[in-house]
């Protein structure tokens, strides 16, 4: 395991478990994925960003799970679904989302369909 992301999950060992499934998970869909520990997020690329995991909370404090990941999609549309957190549109047809995850069974095919439309949409950005 990279020193930088136990040092990422220094405070929540519990995430870190759910940070390995879902980086197993993401290298098995896009095999060429880069990816890069930063201060407060560890992001995907192929080679842009389409992708990341943090531990900022998504959802107020009342519904938040004890130990969870966000992870921050960018696609080109407004994803409509009850497991997105919050959606932005920074720019005209590009969408972040966040999501929370909170075990591993939310690692599905829903969740990595989204992960695999938001790999292929960066790759199409110039």
């Amino acid at each position: 395991m990279d020193p930088a992301v136990l040092f990422f999950f220094e405070k929540d060992p519990a995430a870190l478990l759910l940070y390995e499934a879902f980086e197993r998970a993401v290298r098995e869909l896009v095999p060429d994925v880069g990816i890069k520990v930063q201060k407060t997020q560890i992001t995907y690329t192929n080679p842009k960003v389409f992708a990341a995991v943090s531990l900022r909370p998504a959802r107020r404090k009342a519904e938040r799970p004890e130990h969870f990941i966000t992870v921050t999609l960018g696609l080109n549309r407004r994803l409509e679904s009850p497991r997105v957190d919050a959606a932005v549109e920074p720019y005209p047809a590009r969408w972040t989302h966040h999501l929370t995850v909170s075990s591993a069974e939310e690692i599905d095919g829903e969740l990595m369909e989204w992960v695999a439309e938001a790999a292929v949409f960066s790759a199409s950005k110039r």
